[in-house]
């Protein structure tokens, strides 16, 4: 399953929704990924696949200091699962691949 390319992506949040643009790639056989949010762009760390299974962390500054733990299940172009930081409960994660044109 290649999970490459740009994926539109919304965090439901206790501070509201939250939007951001993965763009996830392979570079030198190692999958890679940035995030560009509304505040912010951060290196996607530890990504790994397994099966349908995507996972990763960020840290994010804004709106506040925190490690983001990724655990979503892609399904072709969708994306579902859950962002947990911190003490805060999981917040639900969903997405769509996009082309490269409208990923922006």
């Amino acid at each position: 399953m290649s999970v490459e390319g740009f994926w539109k992506v919304a965090v439901a949040t206790p501070l509201g929704t939250r939007h951001t643009v993965l763009e996830l790639f392979t570079k030198d056989g190692v999958l890679q990924g940035i995030s560009r949010g509304e505040k912010e762009e951060l290196v996607l760390q530890d990504l790994q696949v397994a099966d349908d299974r995507l996972s990763w962390f960020q840290s994010i500054t804004k709106p506040i200091r925190m490690n983001l733990v990724f655990d979503v299940v892609v399904d072709g172009d969708e994306m579902s699962g859950t962002a947990k930081g911190g003490p805060m409960p999981p917040a639900k994660v969903s997405g769509r691949r996009e082309p490269a044109t409208q990923a922006a």
